[in-house]
């Protein structure tokens, strides 16, 4: 995947992230560059209902916008259209992306934990949009790691049993998010549509967008 490739060139010898205490209340999200033009650092990019929501779920929730570099090209290898998106599964990837998948893997996953072995490959439309859901608990394990590509989005994370109890997550292009143990299990998560894709009151342009997704196995 060319598009990985050029990602993972730009970050060689950078760190792929770095551990920061990234959730703030609603009240304090205001404005790391991105191509919506919003300007927020790691620790501004997850809103919630409330503080107390957002401070129970620091460690749950990690987003991380510190990667600076642009990425261009196209993800040439996904298969499927359904509902404003394709995807695919990896199994292998050339040496330059393994580099990248083993940092993300070692930075999201503790030591050990058997991993879901095919990478998850989505490619968002402008115009798609991923429904509230629960990844299931037969097939996928305690944490779910993601990279975003291209485009800014806002995932909308949702508690099953309250819905008054909410978090956004801002995902600048070219970012890291990591969803563990209640933030996955209890909560649903979303991508927004882009007529509804705002943050912390400000509008969240979407384009297509393409995430590269790595899960654990349920134990």
């Amino acid at each position: 995947m060319r598009l990985l490739v050029t990602f993972a060139r730009r970050i060689h010898k950078r760190p792929l992230y770095t551990p920061t205490s990234c959730l703030s209340s609603a009240a304090s999200c205001s404005g790391a560059a991105t191509n919506s033009g919003l300007q927020f650092r790691d620790d501004q990019l997850v809103c919630g209902s409330t503080g107390e929501l957002v401070q129970r779920l620091r460690g749950q929730v990690e987003v991380s916008a510190e990667i600076e570099s642009a990425a261009r090209a196209c993800c040439g290898t996904v298969d499927i259209a359904i509902h404003g998106y394709r995807e695919t599964e990896r199994a292998q990837w050339g040496a330059v992306c393994e580099g990248v998948m083993d940092r993300l893997r070692a930075v999201a996953f503790s030591e050990g934990s058997p991993l879901l072995g095919p990478v998850h490959v989505l490619d968002l439309d402008k115009a798609g949009y991923i429904k509230p859901h629960i990844d299931s608990v037969k097939f996928c394990g305690s944490t779910i790691a993601g990279l975003s590509l291209l485009s800014d989005s806002v995932m909308r994370l949702v508690r099953e049993d309250e819905p008054a109890e909410w978090l956004n997550l801002f995902l600048p292009r070219r970012s890291l998010y990591i969803l563990r143990d209640q933030a996955r299990y209890k909560f649903t998560h979303e991508i927004l549509k882009d007529d509804e894709s705002l943050f912390s009151g400000q509008r969240v342009p979407r384009h297509r967008r393409i995430s590269v997704i790595c899960r654990n196995l349920p134990v």
